[in-house]
């Protein structure tokens, strides 16, 4: 006995350089999000956050998404996308309006929001984000919802967040090649700390650093609102490649090793404690000291970390980030980087794992699927979900599979 159910479905395509990740939740009634599919796929045609083979991108994000399709039973035609790189950049603003009506409106949060963004900017950029930091109305600051206060001038704070245009136009191709379509494009940092981040920690001040296999993504609230972000293009990859390199063995073999057997910190790993590291050209395995890939990765993991302390010391909010540091993202998950990212940053450090979901939620209980499970958060939250896909659990129904086969009859004689 089948039963059709329409559910209201969002959609979150984590892009990464080495993975790619699909999730579906649905929005429930009491505005929750129960994850009901997941799919991933290793990243081919991926660096660094951008796209250096078309082809081989739509063959991952494809097999991702019919991974993530077959295990909820559905059919999504629109997905909110990530996107990281060199070329995101960020720029704080500010905008003035007279306030009408000597009361806020909403119309007036609109005009004082599109004022701040009104800033020059090259022909080659793309707007990802304007967000609001905080309000002025007259003498008055700090002020967070304006809305019904009264005043004659109003001034907001806010943070904008652009990329190269043509890099986000190639990930957009590639979805849309595997006939989806882009709901949003969202920076991959704030797509984390919408799953990672409790509301006392963006209050009292956090900085979310995610670690992923391309680029190190970097957002930074204080007070509520974000203040800075940044891009590294260096992460995880590089500390596959070194224990590739050094130890001989092929790329797929150091990636294994590095999920299963590495620690940031030599101190923490026995010297007697051996591992089996594989050899190339059909040479014999051999035997290693797991304490030797420790000092092999424990420098790579410093640099990552001084490289992200930088940012945040030439952001001049150091002294405000009084909850710490949340690290997440795949090169996160790894034995005494908590521990290392603490004597590096002098402050507390935590693993950020996505939280406060339901339904397959131990599927995706992993730091790494922090930007997946954030994109719907996001998308629910920002109120930005009419393309939601709404589908029965008989997908594809009986008028889809009319619907495809007229588009297929189109396709193959036009």
């Amino acid at each position: 006995m089948s039963k059709s159910m329409e559910r209201n479905l969002i959609v979150g395509l984590d892009i990464g350089t080495s993975v790619i990740k699909a999730v579906v939740g649905e929005i429930l009634d009491d505005d929750g999000i129960s994850i009901v599919g997941i799919g991933t796929h290793k990243a081919r045609g991926m660096e660094k956050g951008g796209v250096n083979d078309l082809n081989l991108v739509v063959q991952s994000v494809r097999q991702a998404v019919n991974e993530m399709e077959l295990m909820a039973d559905c059919h999504v035609s629109s997905v909110f996308m990530s996107i990281s790189g060199r070329h995101v950049q960020c720029q704080n603003e500010s905008g003035m309006v007279p306030i009408n009506n000597q009361e806020v409106t909403q119309d007036d949060v609109d005009n004082v929001i599109h004022a701040a963004r009104s800033v020059p900017m090259p022909a080659e950029r793309k707007l990802l984000h304007v967000l609001p930091q905080e309000f002025v109305i007259d003498v008055q600051d700090g002020i967070k919802n304006p809305i019904g206060m009264s005043g004659v001038r109003m001034e907001a704070a806010a943070h904008i967040i652009t990329c190269a245009d043509d890099m986000a136009k190639n990930l957009v191709k590639c979805v849309e090649s595997c006939e989806l379509s882009v709901d949003q494009t969202i920076f991959s940092a704030l797509a984390s700390s919408y799953a990672v981040l409790t509301d006392d920690e963006r209050e009292l001040g956090v900085c979310v650093i995610d670690i992923g296999g391309g680029t190190i993504d970097i957002i930074i609230y204080t007070d509520g609102a974000i203040r800075h972000s940044a891009v590294i293009p260096l992460a995880g990859n590089q500390i596959t490649s070194d224990i590739a390199k050094i130890f001989r063995t092929p790329m797929s073999n150091a990636e294994d090793i590095k999920i299963k057997h590495a620690c940031a910190l030599k101190d923490m790993v026995s010297m007697e404690e051996n591992i089996e590291v594989p050899s190339v050209g059909g040479r014999p395995s051999r035997a290693m000291s797991r304490h030797t890939l420790a000092e092999v990765i424990e420098p790579r993991y410093q640099e990552l970390f001084e490289l992200a302390y930088e940012q945040i010391q030439a952001s001049g909010l150091e002294e405000q980030i009084a909850a710490g540091m949340v690290i997440t993202g795949g090169t996160a998950n790894m034995d005494g980087a908590v521990e290392f990212a603490e004597e590096i940053f002098q402050m507390p450090v935590r693993v950020g794992k996505p939280h406060s979901i339901k339904g397959l939620a131990e599927y995706v209980d992993d730091p790494s699927f922090a930007t997946a499970v954030g994109l719907l958060q996001y998308g629910k939250q920002n109120n930005i979900n009419n393309k939601r896909t709404s589908l029965s659990k008989d997908a594809p129904s009986a008028f889809n599979n009319a619907v495809m086969r007229i588009q297929s009859w189109f396709k193959g004689n036009f």
